[in-house]
């Protein structure tokens, strides 16, 4: 990646590079408050400038995180130094001709997820962007980190290498790299072992029912089968940081490791634990796609603002397509398993309304305004670039092994990805990502991308699906339609979805609205068991509390429509369809329901 080169004093004698070091403490941790100290040597401009990323990469949403830090203070010695804001996330200090400053300052850490920081009496957990400012023209320096933890129990957990002669310190090559390697810091539990020869780490905060043997057999499964694809492993080390907590899920990958968040009871059955397993595959395939192969506006992070890309449902959506299918060759779980979990993908998909009005590239570009950011009108505005660009990656992949009688398949399109732009870190362009998916599917595909990439016209599974010997069924609810969807909230029966263009939206009704009655009788939490006692065209009374107003609407109710997908056999499978099965999930086409 090329990154920008430090700044000159004049043409002849090149300004001696600053020296950046860290200092993050936590004396009361239960007050949830990071103590950052900023010891900056040699700086020799009059201003000092300083700049809060305001977002993090590998979560496209602006999350201002200038606005945890709070008592600012700039000093040499004990001299106190005038400082101003310029904006939002930029502070400047008037350092005059001292070249050694110090800043200091304090985040307010109270927000669990992977994105942000959490401090507590039972840890600490940060990432960089949310952390520490860059010095802007300084940002390819290397940084020295220091963590004083606020018990001589806690241990220090991340991928950065240490400082061999500094107690707790660590060394991050340059900004990016400090960004992209979150910290752990107290009593988790920590398991090391291997993949490919190479070690690894677990760190796990929190309790929960996981068997931290079975996990890791099962992680080194799945690494082994992506590392398969990439032939070998880009790295010399790797972490993974898992937090337990309450009905929770999510992850954020890094070149060197990944956040997890997971509930903590989720690692019994099957129908919990595998889940967490595609969690798994999906946040360390991202350490090839998009930590190395990289659209071009993510080659280069301008942590100041949003960084556009049409090509998230490739780095997202093509990996969403492998998290599933990963797990599947590692052995973790049986082709029907695959098949079922493959078919609520496709029924997500499908019951998207917004397929129909959103493309998949605008979906990319737009992750900054929406995605992030739902609200009640966007399942009929908006389709999720990781559930479409899954669902186009699953149809390229089909083309491509049908094209090639399973010689080649979109597993050569992530190699030349890797070959071509990955090992080099050189940004791809959307035109670039499709020249290659053409190369290796051997034909022209504009009117494939043009249609289903660009375009809104739904995707053909059945065309895709029949040369495999599968069929998407549809199995309609009982109920007749209404298209409203409801959510229980203290007792009170909320409506958080209309879909567009249903009876309950052609009636009036809207999101946020109590619903009350049908016909003059208590839903409660009854409504579909209460549909199910009309027909389609019936006429039936919803009252509603709408903006504390009582209200009746007269609705129509319309046919049933489909509740679910099922991916299934075909009837009388050629042995073409049957060959090509196996080619593509490795065992016979009858062995599936």
């Amino acid at each position: 990646m090329t990154k920008p080169t430090a700044p000159r004093l004049n043409t002849q004698i090149a300004e001696i590079s600053p020296q950046i070091d860290y200092i993050v403490a936590m004396s009361q941790p239960e007050i949830h408050l990071f103590e950052v100290t900023l010891h900056i040597v040699n700086y020799s401009s009059e201003i000092l400038d300083l700049k809060m990323p305001v977002w993090t990469p590998g979560s496209y949403l602006v999350r201002e995180y200038e606005r945890n830090l709070q008592d600012f203070t700039a000093f040499a010695n004990t001299e106190h130094l005038p400082w101003r804001k310029v904006s939002k996330n930029h502070w400047q200090v008037e350092k005059g001709d001292i070249s050694n400053v110090t800043i200091s300052y304090r985040i307010f850490a109270n927000e669990l997820s992977v994105r942000t920081n959490h401090l507590d009496a039972t840890h600490g957990y940060f990432n960089g962007a949310a952390l520490f400012f860059r010095i802007p023209n300084w940002e390819n320096l290397p940084l020295k980190i220091t963590v004083i933890p606020p018990h001589p129990q806690w241990q220090i957990t991340t991928a950065l290498p240490t400082v061999s002669d500094t107690k707790n310190t660590f060394l991050a090559a340059d900004f990016d790299t400090l960004v992209d390697s979150p910290f752990e810091i107290g009593c988790h539990q920590l398991y090391k072992f291997e993949v490919l020869d190479k070690p690894h780490e677990l760190a796990i905060w929190g309790k929960g029912n996981f068997q931290p043997q079975k996990m890791i057999n099962d992680f080194q499964k799945i690494m082994e089968i992506e590392a398969q694809i990439f032939d070998g492993l880009p790295y010399d080390r790797y972490v993974f940081l898992l937090h337990l907590f309450q009905q929770a899920f999510g992850g954020l990958e890094h070149k060197n490791s990944c956040s997890l968040i997971y509930q903590r009871f989720g690692f019994q059955t099957p129908d919990k634990y595998e889940p967490f397993l595609q969690l798994v595959a999906h946040e360390f395939f991202h350490l090839w796609n998009v930590k190395r192969i990289r659209p071009q506006g993510l080659e280069i992070f301008d942590y100041d603002q949003e960084n556009y890309t049409p090509s998230l449902w490739f780095c997202e959506g093509t990996t969403s397509y492998y998290d599933l299918i990963v797990p599947l060759r590692a052995g973790i779980y049986n082709t029907q398993a695959y098949l079922n979990y493959l078919s609520k993908e496709i029924t997500r998909y499908l019951m998207t309304p917004g397929r129909k009005v959103q493309p998949l590239s605008e979906s990319s570009f737009d992750a900054w305004i929406k995605l992030y950011r739902p609200d009640a009108n966007s399942g009929n505005s908006q389709i999720s670039y990781y559930l479409k660009g899954e669902m186009v990656s699953l149809l390229l992949d089909l083309l491509i092994r049908v094209h090639h009688e399973n010689k080649h398949s979109l597993d050569d399109v992530m190699r030349q990805m890797w070959q071509q732009f990955g090992k080099a870190e050189i940004g791809y362009s959307p035109e670039q990502l499709e020249e290659v998916i053409e190369s290796v599917a051997g034909m022209d595909l504009g009117d494939f991308f043009k249609r289903y990439l660009h375009g809104l016209e739904d995707l053909p599974f059945n065309q895709y699906l029949q040369h495999f010997g599968l069929q998407l069924v549809e199995e309609k609810n009982e109920e007749p339609y209404l298209g409203v969807r409801i959510n229980s909230e203290n007792g009170r029966e909320i409506i958080k979805f209309v879909e567009a263009d249903s009876p309950a939206q052609k009636a009036g009704i809207d999101a946020g609205d109590e619903l009350l009655a049908i016909d003059g009788i208590k839903v409660g939490n009854q409504l579909n068991a209460r549909l199910k006692d009309y027909q389609a065209n019936d006429l039936i009374q919803v009252t509603v509390f709408h903006q504390d107003e009582l209200r009746t609407y007269s609705i129509t109710l319309a046919a049933a429509i489909p509740g679910k997908y099922q991916l299934k056999s075909v009837e009388n499978p050629s042995s073409r369809e049957m060959e090509n099965f196996v080619g593509w999930l490795g065992v016979p086409l009858s062995t599936i329901q």
